[in-house]
C-alpha cells in the first residue's frame, strides 16, 4: 500500500463503509473494497500503535523509567493553569 495519511485513510476507510452498508455492490465489488478495507484498518492500527509508543516514549518518570499513562487533555490544561497561576514557584 503506497504511504498515504492517516487523516485520508480514514476517510477512504469511511466511505469503503458506507458503500458496503448500502448493499449496491456486486459481491465482486463487495469483496475488493472489502480487502481494500482490511488492509486501511491494519495500517491506521499501526499507525496508532506507533503513535501511542511515541507518547509512552515521551512520558518517562523522574527515575527515566517508562510510564504508560493514558492522555488526559482535562488534566493537561488543569496542570498548565495551575502553573501558570503561580509563575514564582520553583518547586
Amino acid at each position: 500500500m503506497e504511504e498515504i495519511k492517516f487523516e485520508e485513510a480514514i476517510n477512504r476507510l469511511e466511505k469503503i463503509v458506507q458503500e458496503l452498508e448500502e448493499g449496491e455492490k456486486s459481491l465482486e465489488d463487495s469483496l475488493k473494497l472489502f480487502e481494500e478495507g482490511i488492509k486501511l484498518s491494519k495500517f491506521c492500527s499501526a499507525k496508532l500503535e506507533e503513535a501511542k509508543k511515541k507518547i509512552e516514549i515521551l512520558t518517562k518518570s523522574e527515575k527515566a523509567e517508562l510510564v504508560a499513562k493514558p492522555f488526559n487533555l482535562e488534566e493537561e490544561v488543569e496542570e498548565k493553569n495551575n502553573n501558570s497561576d503561580n509563575p514564582s514557584s520553583t518547586e
